[in-house]
């Protein structure tokens, strides 16, 4: 309704396309720059799922030599993204591919972060945002973790040694989530 929202200390470009930026999301942008200034060789990362590409121009905003690489599967994020990279004078340094999760992005990943759909589809439904925001960036199938296991499983041969994964999960979904980065 409102046309934009706040995430990160930015201003954001958002529409029926993408979900709203919530403030959970906001410690993943935080945990990553801890990290990329404990690791200031790495110049590069992998926003999966980048939806209004709040994640990676957060990012590309607080790190100057940042290449960052966002994906999604709808073509209407990605163009709120490219909006939204280019608002904030970023989008230089920010690639936009439309690709199902890591398809087609070269190994290795030193930073891959993801905010993709966790919600269990019986839990979504009973949710005041259902139907108000897309679904498709909301469900994650029966458990909620078709996309992450989905996403581990093509990480294990991308992400750099040493590298970091970052992703946003449902509160319950802890042990569940590192089952499946085991395996």
């Amino acid at each position: 309704i409102l046309g934009h929202w706040e995430f990160y200390g930015l201003d954001f470009i958002v529409t029926p396309a993408v979900l709203i930026p919530r403030p959970e999301t906001e410690l993943l942008v935080e945990t990553a720059l801890t990290w990329l200034k404990a690791h200031p060789q790495v110049h590069s990362a992998v926003d999966v799922g980048t939806g209004s590409g709040c994640i990676a121009v957060a990012l590309a905003v607080h790190v100057p030599l940042l290449h960052v690489t966002a994906t999604d599967c709808s073509t209407a994020a990605l163009s709120v993204a490219r909006r939204n990279a280019q608002a904030h004078q970023v989008g230089e340094r920010i690639t936009f591919l439309q690709a199902d999760l890591l398809e087609c992005l070269p190994a290795p990943i030193p930073l891959l972060l993801a905010n993709l759909p966790y919600i269990p589809t019986a839990t979504l439904h009973a949710l005041p945002v259902y139907g108000a925001e897309p679904t498709l960036a909301l469900d994650g199938g029966v458990e909620g973790l078709d996309l992450i296991a989905s996403l581990l499983e093509q990480a294990r041969n991308r992400l750099a040694e040493g590298g970091l994964a970052l992703l946003e999960i449902e509160a319950g979904q802890g042990k569940a989530v590192q089952g499946l980065a085991r395996q």
